[in-house]
């Protein structure tokens, strides 16, 4: 059986995202098929339209590594407890400030969250 290297490729993406759960998160209903239009303030420019489905990807892509991140630091033996915590701290708000994009999330449980109660 000959495969081409695109569908080689193709194959092991797929895989990689099985293996890794990315892309295992669903877009809420009322977005599917949906565009997001980016508008400039000076109307003589053109806006960009881009569809949700491919903006709702990066975004969990920005979480599933952010996730490696926060597990290779947890495992990291040169960091002391303190540096550990710091850059925990910084992982941390970096999900808060993805909240906003909590909207395009159909399941409650896969939204972002940040730091509760500070």
């Amino acid at each position: 059986m000959d495969m081409d290297l695109r569908a080689i490729k193709a194959v092991l993406r797929e895989a990689l995202r099985e293996e890794m759960a990315m892309g295992r998160f669903e877009i809420a209903r009322k977005f599917e098929g949906g565009t997001l239009e980016l508008k400039p303030a000076d109307s003589k420019l053109k806006s960009r339209e881009i569809p949700v489905e491919v903006f709702f990807d990066k975004i969990t892509s920005v979480r599933e590594k952010l996730r490696v991140l926060e597990q290779k630091l947890n495992n990291c033996d040169a960091l002391s407890h303190t540096e550990r915590a710091e850059f925990q701290l910084y992982i941390t708000r970096a999900y808060g400030s993805l909240t906003t994009f909590n909207i395009l999330f159909a399941d409650e449980d896969d939204k972002f969250v940040g730091q509760k109660g500070g």
